[in-house]
């Protein structure tokens, strides 16, 4: 059982990126699905989740109306689509699959399995 992160990189202020979590040895689709970040020095942050049963997304107030979450189940994979980037969310992305519900995933509640991280840069 094994989660990735990946798709990281630099990008301008205002500018946008598409991270994508993927998974060996269990199908994504039958978890909640979580994007977490950590910045140097700040406590890890909830940033979006999924709900397994249902599919209703969940935002902290931070990143709301920027970034998108989705699945795609054919490629077992969970994407976080961010838009008009700030220098504040340059941080370390992981996600997390688990069995919480609600907006208990953002914080981090009942989330099992968490992958390596991929590093977002937002810097001019």
């Amino acid at each position: 059982v094994q989660l990735q992160a990946s798709g990281g990189g630099l990008a301008q202020p205002g500018g946008s990126l598409r991270i994508s979590c993927t998974a060996t040895g269990f199908t994504l689709a039958y978890y909640t699905i979580g994007w977490f970040r950590q910045a140097p020095g700040k406590e890890r942050e909830g940033v979006s989740c999924v709900g397994s049963s249902n599919d209703i997304t969940y935002y902290a107030d931070s990143v709301k109306g920027r970034f998108t979450i989705s699945r795609d189940g054919a490629k077992n994979t969970v994407y976080l689509q961010m838009n008009s980037l700030k220098a504040e969310d340059t941080a370390v992305y992981y996600c997390a699959a688990g069995a919480s519900s609600g907006r208990l995933c953002l914080g981090g509640y009942n989330m099992d399995y968490w992958g390596k991280g991929t590093q977002v840069t937002v810097s001019s």
